[in-house]
């Protein structure tokens, strides 16, 4: 393992091999040259592949003649270690293996929602759904936040000429009642220690828990188990419980960005990703979110100006780790221990 590269103009050879790698689904693409787009692969399950190694074999090296001499790996977990688990995933990262056995001279990893933070910086208008007003400020900070199998919470803070990405546990936060309604509901959540945390909520799981926390609190059947039968329930109208859940998992997930908002001082925006904040896009209601989002006394004037975008690209980490191989030295990214060379 290296010390860690000092010099942020040293980059990766090309052509590198990135991913984004996460619980279920893994996604790969190679970087030729600074200049190029990135040939991508066909994406895949991480169950239906051994190893990772197997998988880079199987799924990138014999379908192309491009040899890749370096690589870059998003990865859903901690990324200390020479052998990395990842989180809701069988697979194993072994950079030194990837190096000896399939031919890397370089092999670094990160955090997944740090290429979630870069491709805050690196993606195009095009794929960014404004939810109400705001007015994004080019080189101010910038939080992304995703609901999926967990709450992935990132920042990307401005200094120096440089985009520097601050991964963190920030979906542990806090989340408390405001509303009447909310204090109907919130003694019928589930807690871990004693307290209710953003991800009890606002992921796959807390999506089932809300929803049993409103039926319970008023005394309705439980009828759903799944956070796909929950969605669907609200988009058809069947269920008013899980009508009602949708809604106030958007109106909290508001609250939540909006505290990040502040946390980050985020004039560059916040920035919706993960599988859930895709799933519920149509049914959000731009007024309902801002007025949850913005209302942050005495500071409610900063929020109204801060933009909220939805990220609808649906590879947007590889675009992040695609911006980072081409030109390194934009991207203040902490390598210590996390950056593999071949002896």
């Amino acid at each position: 393992m290296s010390n860690g590269r000092t010099e942020a103009e040293e980059r990766l050879p090309f052509p590198v091999l990135i991913a984004d790698i996460g619980g279920t689904n893994a996604r790969f693409a190679i970087v030729i040259d600074s200049n190029a787009e990135p040939k991508r692969f066909e994406p895949i399950k991480t169950a239906d592949y051994p190893t990772l190694d197997a998988a880079i074999q199987q799924v990138v090296l014999d379908k192309t003649s491009i040899l890749p001499k370096s690589a870059v790996l998003a990865v859903a977990g901690p990324t200390d270690g020479d052998e990395i688990d990842l989180t809701n995933c069988h697979w194993i990262v072994r950079p030194k293996r990837l190096i000896a056995e399939l031919g890397f001279s370089d092999v670094m990893v990160m955090n997944d929602y740090e290429a979630q933070a870069l491709a805050v910086v690196a993606l195009d208008a095009e794929f960014l759904e404004p939810i109400g007003g705001g007015e994004r400020i080019t080189h101010a900070n910038r939080v992304v936040i995703g609901p999926g199998t967990g709450l992935g919470v990132a920042g990307i803070v401005h200094g120096s000429n440089t985009w520097i990405p601050v991964a963190g546990e920030g979906g542990h936060v806090d989340l408390g009642p405001r509303t009447e309604r909310d204090y109907e509901i919130f003694p019928h959540l589930e807690t871990i220690g004693g307290r209710v945390s953003g991800e009890q909520i606002l992921c796959g799981r807390g999506l089932v828990n809300l929803y049993k926390a409103i039926a319970q609190a008023d005394g309705r059947p439980v009828v759903f188990s799944r956070p796909e039968e929950i969605t669907a329930a609200s988009f058809d109208g069947s269920d008013t419980v899980a009508v009602e859940t949708v809604q106030l998992f958007i109106e909290y997930l508001a609250r939540v960005a909006g505290d990040m908002a502040l946390v980050f001082m985020a004039r560059g925006g916040i920035y919706l990703t993960g599988g859930i904040t895709h799933k519920i896009l149509p049914v959000i209601d731009a007024d309902r979110f801002r007025a949850a989002f913005d209302n942050k006394e005495p500071h409610r004037n900063l929020l109204e100006q801060t933009p909220v975008f939805v990220i609808t690209h649906d590879q947007a980490p590889l675009e992040g780790l695609s911006a980072y191989a081409r030109m390194p030295a934009r991207f203040g990214v902490d390598t210590s221990g996390r950056w593999w060379r071949e002896d």
